[in-house]
């Protein structure tokens, strides 16, 4: 059974331990009475966010969560979520057949890669997208996760969406979602690194990442883009704004939007 690191960081704020950790590409983020727990790709990842966390004062314990125990867990807590007109369901049973459900109905199981639509950089995201004209546009969502934004866009009706990520596990994930919504049609899943990869060019790039890897990543980013195409991102806390948007300063800003502390922007090109 896969298994994975993470960390239970003593905290109350786990905006304040999601800014520490940014540099370390956590995977998830689970909060619980008192704690987060962190999850990260690789053990050398969180063996050096524990040092970040403990040169800041928190005091964290290093743990190995089974894949199917965090599922497990996440399927008995979660419940449907609606951003606008997008429901994300946690899995097949729980979404409904009459004549009344939503105009928009996914189904997302819950797992390691990121964005159930859950979480607040997912529904910034999604409710970017819904701001669009995505008829006839081919959607590169950069760091796909879960690949709910990709699914999503092809639900909203664009013509291809292609999700990638460097974590093999999290394409897995994304290509399970993919079969349980056979109505998200042209959705493709590539194995590719954002920093050393030649990505397509597309009409709609979205990206939820980090605020650190935005800023590193803007160029790259922005080149993806067609004339006159629109870049989403998300994952950057608010005291990032300024920085972020500076990275991309040059493109006209379409779109921001706040909650729970994180920001989502919209630019175009």
């Amino acid at each position: 059974m896969k298994a994975y690191p993470a960390l239970d960081v003593r905290s109350g704020s786990s905006d304040l331990v999601q800014a520490i950790v940014d540099g370390f590409e956590a995977t998830g983020i689970e909060e619980r009475d008192r704690m987060t727990r962190v999850f990260f790709a690789s053990h050398e990842r969180r063996d050096r966010a524990a040092a970040a966390l403990s040169d800041a004062g928190y005091a964290t314990a290093s743990i190995e969560v089974p894949d199917q125990d965090w599922a497990r867990r996440s399927q008995e807590h979660l419940t449907p979520i609606t951003i606008g007109r997008i429901t994300i369901f946690p899995n097949p049973e729980s979404a409904p057949v009459s004549s009344l459900q939503p105009p928009v109905t996914i189904v997302i199981k819950p797992s390691m890669g990121f964005g159930t639509g859950h979480h607040a950089t997912t529904r910034l995201c999604l409710a970017a997208l819904q701001t669009l004209d995505l008829s006839k546009a081919f959607v590169l969502d950069v760091g796909t996760g879960s690949g709910v934004l990709a699914i999503a866009a092809a639900r909203l009706g664009a013509r291809r969406a292609l999700g990638i990520d460097s974590d093999p596990d999290a394409l897995q994930s994304a290509r399970e979602n993919r079969a349980l919504n056979p109505d998200a049609r042209h959705v493709d899943f590539e194995l590719a690194d954002l920093t050393s990869a030649s990505l397509p060019q597309a009409d709609v790039v979205t990206a939820n990442l980090t605020g650190a890897l935005l800023i590193r990543a803007a160029a790259i980013l922005q080149r993806a883009l067609r004339r006159g195409g629109s870049l989403i991102v998300s994952g950057l806390l608010t005291e990032e704004r300024m920085t972020v948007q500076a990275a991309f300063e040059g493109m006209t800003p379409i779109f921001e939007l706040e909650e729970d502390g994180w920001i989502g922007l919209g630019f175009r090109a």
